[in-house]
């Protein structure tokens, strides 16, 4: 194997960790692990938040950040992992950016830390140090890299730019903008 390369072993130690802490969100929402509320209980929280469908919503949520974290973590589909965190980690700043950007404030700073995160590792690649590497990259092309990130890009748009439309189309009307 040779000598440790300073650069895999940082992707190595960035992938898990930011992967470990994706899937343990994930597995809140999905299974209602570590204090979180499960399906059912996200889904609520998805309708509150103006997310619809809302069970289609917690599940992607969930799926994204879980399914995601577990890739990254293993250093696998690197970039369908690093684009599909990223596109959930998009709804969760859209759902944060009223508050702000300091996460002590109920901001975005968490969420669009771990979006970039993940999307950065998404784009570098896995390092040597990963199932990517040792299947010679199968779902590590430059194509997968372009089709994820546009995949991701156009759902995370979709999602977020629906439930923008539907807050704006609940929204009840301001008397004192109303024409006599």
């Amino acid at each position: 194997m040779g000598s440790v390369n300073r650069r895999d072993l940082g992707l190595l130690l960035l992938r898990v960790g930011t992967g470990a802490v994706l899937a343990a969100h994930g597995s809140q929402k999905l299974a209602g692990w570590f204090g979180g509320g499960g399906i059912e209980g996200t889904t609520a929280a998805m309708e509150a938040m103006g997310f619809h469908p809302s069970k289609h919503s917690a599940v992607a949520a969930g799926l994204g950040e879980a399914g995601g974290g577990v890739l990254l973590a293993l250093g696998l589909a690197t970039p369908a992992a690093g684009a599909a965190a990223a596109g959930a980690m998009a709804g969760a700043v859209a759902v944060h950016a009223p508050a702000g950007f300091f996460a002590q404030g109920g901001g975005y700073e968490y969420p669009a830390f771990l979006g970039f995160t993940a999307a950065a590792i998404g784009l570098t690649g896995p390092g040597r140090y990963s199932v990517d590497q040792a299947t010679c990259h199968v779902f590590n092309r430059p194509w997968t890299v372009a089709l994820a990130f546009a995949g991701g890009a156009v759902a995370a748009a979709a999602v977020v730019g629906r439930r923008a439309k539907g807050q704006v189309a609940a929204a009840p009307a301001d008397p004192d903008l109303e024409e006599f």
